[in-house]
């Protein structure tokens, strides 16, 4: 099983330098850390007695890993949820925020665990979701990784300026559907001709 703070250093990776696009409601974002989540920490690392995107563009590594481990893995309680379940929900988290429990804990319904779909991992969701992984333990991680890449999808559906991050220029999967599927055994990702007709009615 890999350390938080290892999975924390795939998620950084994952996530790349500074970008600012403008069809990210998240706005600008380096090492996946917003320049929202930035003032909310009160980070000011210029000096300057103020939080600005020179202070997004001056974060580092080190320090973006240091804020997912703490904020969007330690603060929500991610590390009480089953093991197999901790490296998809976290880059999930960091990726979606409070969506990514949201997720789960529609999956553990549908899988008939009772569990109010809140965003918060509280004590009726570790139950859930441990009862759900001893049900079915070789599963439910690939289970909540389908869900993800659904969510994605449905997203881009319903969010024309998101579809180029489920689908390539070119039709390809887009990141946000290889990150999905890299939590995921080989044999649930979907082909690319299986990806090219869940987008085909996509302009």
């Amino acid at each position: 099983m890999q350390t938080v703070q290892e999975i924390a250093k795939e998620i950084v990776a994952r996530e790349g330098g500074f970008v600012d696009d403008s069809d990210d409601p998240g706005g600008p974002t380096k090492h996946g850390v917003t320049l929202a989540t930035l003032r909310r920490l009160g980070f000011d690392l210029t000096g300057d007695g103020q939080t600005s995107v020179e202070d997004l563009r001056r974060l580092s590594r080190a320090q973006a890993e240091t804020i997912f481990v703490e904020q969007y893995f330690r603060k929500p309680g991610l590390g009480s949820l089953p093991e197999p379940l901790q490296p998809s929900v976290f880059d999930m988290y960091v990726n979606a925020g409070p969506a990514a429990v949201k997720i789960l804990q529609r999956l553990l319904e549908d899988m008939g665990f009772a569990c109010a779909v809140d965003g918060l991992v509280g004590p009726q969701t570790i139950r859930a979701a441990q009862l759900a992984q001893e049900a079915a333990p070789a599963h439910l991680a690939d289970a909540y990784a389908i869900a993800r890449r659904n969510y994605y999808y449905a997203l881009a559906d319903g969010r024309p300026a998101s579809r180029k991050y489920a689908r390539r220029r070119d039709g390809g999967k887009g990141g946000w559907i290889t990150r999905a599927e890299s939590f995921m055994q080989p044999r649930y990702r979907l082909t690319e001709a299986q990806h090219r007709v869940r987008v085909a009615a996509w302009a």
